[in-house]
């Protein structure tokens, strides 16, 4: 079987805005997602990062299929998903699960842990009752969590434990492809690296593979080996995890990193903070869509549409100048200064006096 697990083509959505006593006049389109391609391979983690509002949930959702696209392919091992439907569609989905951010919110409080974990395999199903009832104490054990708490209901979890759970009730069909819409998100900084643990680790035992959803760069750095950075719609860059963090060459990309806590006092404040709102998607503007925040727009930018273009083997952005931005004066592989790291050096030798 091919190494591409998940190839998306031109990907949007479109929502048309109308008004009028029957609502019947078109006035314009809210362009959440366009024009968006990608793709993903086993057991990889591609991460899909930008501020809320560019459109990282809603594709999401349409690589599920859980709304529908105005125009693009999804293909899933060279299955156009967009063009199944019925029994195919159901076959396809159980191979495709969601973990969602609100743990609380996507577990239905009427069910115990048990019920919520089986559905989907009865929903596709899988096996006979006894069998579901060994296979969701399984999960539980998988995710962290004990076989007595299959009879307890989700309002009797702490966040953290609610989320294990929502990544059991994903794991319960045995999918190849996880989405994760932003699965730490509400969770507390120290409870998120318990999550993000526990998900690399079911990665590499079962060969799973992550579409990543996140605004957190600090996490992404930490869990995805690929990322694509999204803007009002559009991907303006895509990496590996290591390229974009040491050499980003998309203004906005840089601005996200800038804004990454640093603990070296001598990096802070060296890149401007973005200023300026996201535009609106009902009216995006001319040229380049992030000429009206960017520090570096020239006149091309407001009326020429940048390319998607490749920089380097496997790094692509969509900056007319891309190779000739100054450098950003950040390291954002990394690591501590050279004058910082001498001074805890220096620190160390007196405490250790």
């Amino acid at each position: 079987m091919s190494e591409t697990l998940l190839e998306v083509k031109d990907l949007a959505k479109h929502y048309p805005v109308r008004k009028g006593l029957i609502l019947a006049k078109q006035v314009g389109t809210v362009r959440a997602v366009d024009g968006v391609s990608f793709s993903l391979n086993r057991g990889e983690t591609l991460a899909l990062v930008g501020e809320s509002g560019c459109g990282k949930s809603t594709t999401a959702r349409l690589v599920l299929r859980l709304i529908e696209p105005s125009a693009g392919s999804i293909g899933f091992e060279g299955v156009d998903v967009t063009r199944i439907t019925g029994a195919a569609q159901r076959a396809m989905r159980r191979r495709m699960q969601i973990v969602f951010q609100d743990p609380y919110a996507s577990l239905n409080p009427r069910l115990t842990v048990a019920d919520a974990i089986a559905e989907p395999m009865v929903v596709h199903g899988i096996g006979d009752a006894a069998s579901r009832r060994k296979r969701v104490e399984e999960l539980l054990s998988l995710v962290g969590l004990r076989s007595f708490h299959a009879q307890r209901y989700p309002h009797e979890f702490s966040g953290g434990q609610r989320q294990r759970i929502g990544i059991a009730r994903a794991l319960s069909v045995q999918p190849d492809l996880v989405v994760c819409d932003e699965p730490v998100s509400a969770l507390d900084v120290s409870i998120q690296a318990q999550v993000v643990n526990l998900l690399k680790d079911l990665q590499r035992r079962f060969g799973l593979a992550y579409l990543f959803i996140a605004h957190d760069l600090a996490v992404v750095k930490h869990v995805a080996d690929r990322v694509a950075v999204m803007y009002l719609g559009q991907i303006v860059e895509t990496a590996s995890k290591q390229d974009l963090f040491a050499a980003p060459k998309h203004p906005y990309t840089r601005a996200l990193l800038s804004a990454i806590p640093h603990p070296d006092p001598e990096r802070r404040g060296q890149v401007k903070p973005l200023g300026g709102d996201l535009p609106s998607p009902l009216n995006p503007p001319s040229g380049c869509r992030f000429h009206t925040r960017c520090p570096f727009a020239q006149d091309r930018c407001r009326t020429e549409v940048p390319e998607l273009r490749r920089l380097a083997p496997g790094h692509e952005a969509s900056c007319h100048f891309a190779e000739t931005l100054p450098d950003a004066g950040l390291n954002f592989a990394g690591g501590l200064s050279e004058n910082a790291a001498k001074r805890l050096a220096l620190y160390a030798r007196a405490r250790a006096a």
